[in-house]
C-alpha cells in the first residue's frame, strides 16, 4: 500500500493551520475507511507534526486504509497564532476535523495524539463521540498529571488504545494510571519504553495496527 502526502493550508480560529494529508492507495481500489486526525506533542518543547511518534501513528493508519491528517497547532511552523495551553489547540483540532471530514459527508473519524497531543485529542474525543462518527482513538504518552486529560467516554473504551512507556521520565506511568484507574480504562504498557519510544517505534506501530485491525 502506497501513500501520497500533500501540504494543505486549513482555516482555524487563529488563522491558517498548516497540515499534511496522506491518502492510502488501496490495492482493492476501495475508498478510505475514514479520516484520522493526529495531534503532535507540546509546541513549546519542539513538538510539531514532523515528530517521529506522530509520523509512526500516521503510517499505521495509512497502512490500515485511513486517510491521515497531521497538522501544526497554532504558533508552530506555518500555523498562525500563539500557544494557548490546550484551549485554542482543541479548537484547532476540531477545525481540522470539520474541514477534512465534514459532518455533512458522514465520514468516519479516528483521533490520535502523542503527549500534549493526546491530552488535546482526549477532549476532542469527549466532544465528538456523541456524534457517532468516531471509530477509533489512540492516545500515546498521554500527558496526564501535567494537564487535565478528559475521561474517555465509557462506550468508547473498546475503541480506544492507550499506550505508555514503562520508564517514561516525562510523564510517569503512575500519573497515567491515576487518570485511567477511576475509569477502569486499560493501559498498554511498553516494557522499558521511554516517552519518545526510542528504538521501539516499530513496536508502537504494530500495537496500533493490531488495534485498528481488531474490529473492536
Amino acid at each position: 500500500m502506497n501513500s501520497q502526502t500533500e501540504h494543505l493550508t486549513l482555516s482555524g480560529a487563529a488563522g491558517a493551520i498548516e497540515a499534511l494529508r496522506a491518502g492510502a492507495a488501496r490495492a482493492d481500489g476501495g475508498t478510505p475507511r475514514g479520516v484520522a486526525v493526529i495531534a503532535h506533542p507540546h509546541p513549546l518543547f519542539g513538538g510539531s507534526m514532523e515528530n517521529k511518534v506522530v509520523q509512526t501513528l500516521a503510517r499505521a493508519f495509512v497502512q490500515c486504509g485511513w486517510t491521515t491528517v497531521r497538522f501544526n497547532f497554532r504558533g508552530v511552523g506555518a500555523s498562525d497564532g500563539v500557544h494557548d495551553e490546550g484551549r485554542g489547540e482543541l479548537q484547532d483540532l476540531l477545525a481540522v476535523v470539520e474541514q477534512m471530514a465534514p459532518r455533512s459527508q458522514g465520514q468516519r473519524i479516528a483521533l490520535a495524539g502523542f503527549s500534549f497531543g493526546a491530552f488535546v485529542a482526549s477532549h476532542a474525543l469527549a466532544s465528538l463521540w456523541p456524534g457517532g462518527r468516531v471509530e477509533y482513538a489512540v492516545l500515546v504518552g498521554t500527558a496526564a498529571g501535567r494537564f487535565s486529560v478528559a475521561p474517555v467516554p465509557p462506550e468508547a473504551h473498546p475503541r480506544t488504545l492507550v499506550v505508555h512507556g514503562e520508564q517514561d521520565d516525562t510523564v510517569p506511568l503512575s500519573a497515567v494510571m491515576d487518570w485511567a484507574r477511576p475509569q477502569i480504562l486499560p493501559i498498554t504498557v511498553v516494557p522499558a519504553g521511554g516517552h519518545f519510544f526510542h528504538g521501539q517505534l516499530p513496536l508502537l506501530k504494530n500495537l496500533v495496527l493490531r488495534h485498528l485491525q481488531s474490529g473492536a
